[in-house]
């Protein structure tokens, strides 16, 4: 990558007075710039950053940055180009984590292979082809590791029931396999079965999921999206578990 691409970052003044802002502490700056970036936008945070001055804006998993006086909005990742270390994405990933032992397990299909030591949770909607392909290609070359499987339902009204006909299965396992490998759709949930489809729901609002699969790690770090088999026995590898 060029020195070039490293650099990049957008800028754009925000065109507003800074009367007052004269060497803001982060509560200051955060004052200042909440209601410059237009309406119902809420700054998590302000967070003065070690390099070229810039303080660190977070919304929500997003990064953006301003200076001192809260005058410009640069939108965009910082690198490092001595170590080419993205510094911005080292951050988000850092924001997203999570503490794994506080997942509701119970809420989550759980499938075992060889002895199991390693473990993952992975948020899959049943409509998702992109979960069927993590399922059926990474996930079935992969051994010694737990599965906590989250049907998370979030592409179609569809999902909830085809999820809750898989949950309410004699064997869960075994029906959500069947479905997401076999394309063999599960019978039917029986008369006051209840899924646990909401509070999933909840859940991976609450952890800001916003498609699927979504892959969480012991360690808490997350990787969105399907990765193939090497680079999920490369991110098993580097965590102690």
């Amino acid at each position: 990558m060029k020195k070039s691409k490293f650099a990049l970052m957008l800028m754009s003044a925000l065109l507003m007075s800074c009367a007052g802002a004269e060497n803001p502490t982060e509560a200051n700056i955060k004052k200042l710039i909440e209601p410059r970036l237009g309406d119902n936008v809420k700054v998590d945070s302000v967070k003065e950053t070690p390099y070229a001055g810039l303080y660190e804006i977070r919304i929500g998993d997003e990064i953006r940055y301003t200076d001192k006086t809260a005058t410009y909005l640069m939108v965009g990742h910082i690198f490092n180009l001595k170590t080419t270390e993205d510094l911005t994405q080292a951050r988000i990933d850092d924001i997203n984590k999570i503490k794994f032992s506080d997942l509701p397990l119970e809420l989550a299909l759980k499938t075992v292979k060889g002895n199991g030591k390693r473990v993952i949770a992975v948020f899959e909607d049943p409509n998702c082809g992109y979960c069927k392909r993590f399922r059926k290609q990474t996930l079935n070359e992969m051994d010694n590791v737990t599965v906590y499987t989250f049907m998370y339902n979030i592409l179609s009204e569809d999902s909830f029931t085809k999820s809750k006909n898989i949950w309410c299965s004699a064997d869960r396992n075994k029906a959500w396999d069947d479905w997401m490998v076999g394309n063999k759709a599960a019978p039917a949930a029986p008369a006051g079965c209840v899924a646990p489809n909401d509070k999933v729901l909840a859940l991976g609002q609450k952890l800001r999921i916003n498609g699927t699969p979504a892959i969480f790690f012991a360690d808490g770090s997350r990787v969105p999206g399907a990765i193939d088999a090497k680079t999920l026995e490369s991110k098993l590898s580097a965590i102690k578990q």
